[in-house]
């Protein structure tokens, strides 16, 4: 067992113990309430089954009767403060395993609609809460049903539908304009925009009671010529004259409407976890078109 810190400046340490509830829920009428916003650090590291509650003995939390109606909710342990990262740093030392543990959570208690109290951090979310009894009264033990967790696939789905950017195409010569039977360059260009784009990091999105961010790099590109031909897909992002490995000859003259293909893939980590392989492919669409000039007179290439 880890030595947490409090939640908050006054708060004593609560002591989690391993040992189921005693006192079902329905028999004390209680409720449950919402899970809110609980921290997730990846795959939970508790066996599956083994029970996990918080006795709570805090001075101004009254005690419950059996009627009394009691709730608990949880959220994340804010990073960055020095009692949560000191909590995170014993939930990854109980694991042993800083991509897969029990993040601190905080624990909070109401009682017959009263001010919600904080009363408690711990490894993960207990399985149950348990508060003194009124007067000549049993301790009263509440159930609460773990917070939601989103599916790999959904995250997956939350990275494709992220708001993206686009790239067009560079060409050199410059201007739009090029010489039939002399090498065209093509570079991948990404605008200076809101969108996202390879190297930039997602603001935080929340899934269920997990906040996401994503990593974006590109996976690779395709470019199309406009004269029917494209290139294979590559992960190059072309460059120019003369190092750039993305060239193509005309053999006709003509406007050619000219563009490139992205794929996006990256990484993701969760409320500021160890970064993860997303594992799948953002493939974008409507990339804008551009016209290149074909023409039959000599053009000068210039770095």
């Amino acid at each position: 067992m880890v030595a947490m810190p409090p939640a908050l400046t006054g708060d004593p340490e609560g002591t989690l113990t391993d040992s189921a509830a005693e006192l079902s829920a329905e028999t004390h009428g209680i409720s449950p309430g919402t899970a809110k916003g609980a921290d997730a650090g990846g795959t939970p590291i508790r066996p599956q089954g083994t029970p996990l509650s918080a006795n709570i003995a805090k001075p101004h939390v009254r005690g419950a009767a059996q009627k009394d109606k009691i709730e608990v909710k949880y959220g994340p342990c804010t990073p960055g403060t020095a009692n949560c990262d000191g909590a995170r740093t014993g939930c990854i030392t109980q694991s042993g395993d800083p991509n897969y543990f029990d993040p601190p959570t905080v624990t909070y208690v109401r009682v017959n609609n009263g001010p919600w109290d904080a009363v408690r951090v711990s490894c993960g979310v207990p399985d149950s809460v348990t508060i003194p009894g009124a007067p000549s009264e049993p301790p009263v033990t509440v159930a609460v049903e773990p917070p939601p967790v989103p599916t790999f696939a959904q995250i997956q789905t939350a990275f494709k539908e992220l708001p993206f950017s686009q790239p067009s195409v560079s060409v050199q010569p410059k201007g739009m304009r090029t010489l039939i039977n002399l090498p065209t360059y093509y570079e991948a260009s990404w605008p200076d925009d809101a969108g996202l784009e390879p190297g930039e990091v997602s603001k935080p999105v929340t899934l269920l009671s997990w906040t996401v961010e994503f990593k974006i790099s590109a996976r690779d590109y395709r470019y199309d010529f406009g004269d029917d031909t494209t290139s294979r897909w590559t992960s190059s992002a072309g460059g120019t004259y003369p190092d750039g490995d993305v060239t193509h000859t005309y053999t006709d003259t003509g406007d050619m409407d000219v563009k490139v293909d992205a794929r996006l893939t990256g990484q993701y980590r969760v409320n500021g976890g160890t970064w993860q392989d997303i594992a799948t492919t953002a493939d974008l669409q409507d990339e804008p078109v551009d016209t290149l000039e074909v023409v039959g007179t000599r053009t000068r290439l210039t770095s």
